[in-house]
This record gives C-alpha cells, structure tokens and sequence, in this order.
C-alpha cells in the first residue's frame, strides 16, 4: 500500500490514475495504475538526423589527477579537450553526495545548468526531485551527474568525441562514489554507458550492468522527456520501484 507521503508524490509528478482495485474473485487488493487511462505510445524512438552522433574526432591531450575530489574538480574546470569548453559558460561536474549508494547519470547540461553549473536545476530537475521523493528518496543524498560536463550548443545531441573526453571524469566519479546503483536517465546516456544504441524502449525495464564493472544499472526516460510526455510517468513509477527493490537488496 502507497502512504499518503508517496500518493501526494505521485499526484505532483502527474500519475493521478491510481487506484485500488479489487477483483470479485479472493484476489488480494493491489494498489496499480489504470493502464487503460495512459496514452501508450510507442517504444521505439526515430532519431532525427541531428540526433546521429558525428565519428570520433582528434581531442586535445591532456593528462589529470583524479585520485580525490579536490583534484577532479579542478580537472573538470581546466579540461580543454574538445570545444564544448570554448562555449560553454560553466562546467557542470555534479551534486549531491560523494558516497551515495544511488548515482543518476543524465545526458549533457541545459541552458540552467549551464549558468549555475549545477546538474537538473530547471523545469526537469524538479520533476526529478518530485520523482525521487515519491520513493523517499532526497535528491541531496544520491549523486547527479551528466554523460558531459560541458553543455553543447543549442542543446544538440552530444558527439562522441566530446562523450570520450568527458569519460575519464564520469569513469573516476563512479569510481570515487562506488555507488549500490546506477540509474540512467535519458536514450543519450543509457546508449553511452551501455554500448548499445537500441530505442532506451527496449532497455528501460530491465537490470543491466555496467559494462567493465558488477554494478547494477537501470534505464529510465529523461524528466524533460515526461514534460513533453506525461503519459509515460506510469512507466517512470514503474522504474522506481525496481530501482527501490535493488537499493533496498530486496
């Protein structure tokens, strides 16, 4: 049974269809969103011709220390190894806390983060907070980051040269926070960190594990997808409870 802490969650990420139902035979109640009332469109995702990462190009060399917090930080705000850091207006390296059983990986900043230099501070970054409070969670107890730390131009999909800059900050970050779990917010995300470019469709609703690693890693959509989709945050609640089953060892 939800608590009236998790209904009033549910009701400020936009899942009002839930209900207890009952059936005439001695089945026992079980609370569960009326699929019937959800849109369900489509899981396969068409990427748009913009969207196609372009080959990897020559990066800038450059050798950091990223044994410590103090000197990944600084790595990040020195790091000139593509051309994201000529345009961007500040890195983004992450929040929350530095040994947090849960880490969420997203895709690249937006325009917010971008000008705080905070990961999901807009729109999308509430509905965040929202999502994650609906299974008691505090987004300042787990760890937020992005595939990048620099936002691209125009919010474009990211290029893979820029994802391989970046990988050596977001691979010592796992490797500082040795998080329980990882989730993946986003189709940009899941196919870098998964090395798999299938529809996030198909990867969502299913444990993976972080290739290299024995790390549990779950697939979810993007809170700014849910903003321009409302209909699928019955699959986001449905990816919570997962992911609450594997924090808690259940």
């Amino acid at each position: 049974m939800l608590t009236e802490r998790q209904q009033h969650c549910l009701h400020g990420i936009g899942i009002t269809a839930w209900q207890i139902r009952s059936s005439i035979s001695a089945r026992t109640e079980v609370d569960e969103p009326v699929a019937e009332q959800f849109i369900q469109p489509s899981d396969i995702e068409i990427p748009s011709a913009e969207e196609k990462t372009k080959p990897v190009e020559k990066i800038q060399s450059q050798v950091f220390d990223l044994t410590g917090w103090p000197q990944m930080l600084e790595a990040i705000e020195a790091c000139k190894m593509c051309e994201l850091a000529k345009s961007c207006t500040r890195k983004v390296p992450g929040k929350g806390q530095q040994q947090a059983d849960l880490m969420i990986i997203g895709e690249a900043p937006g325009h917010d983060e971008d000008l705080q230099g905070i990961p999901f501070v807009g729109r999308a970054g509430h509905l965040l907070d929202k999502v994650l409070n609906a299974i008691n969670l505090d987004s300042n107890n787990v760890y937020i980051t992005n595939i990048l730390k620099c936002r691209p131009p125009n919010n474009r999909d990211p290029h893979a040269d820029e994802v391989l800059a970046c990988s050596q900050f977001l691979q010592a970050q796992i490797k500082l926070i040795q998080p329980k779990v990882i989730l993946s917010v986003g189709r940009i995300s899941a196919q870098n960190l998964l090395k798999d470019h299938s529809p996030l469709g198909r990867l969502r609703d299913k444990e993976h594990v972080l290739p290299g690693t024995n790390l549990p890693l779950l697939v979810t959509y993007h809170p700014a997808y849910l903003l321009r989709n409302p209909a699928e945050k019955a699959k986001v609640w449905h990816d919570m409870k997962a992911l609450l089953r594997l924090l808690n060892n259940e």
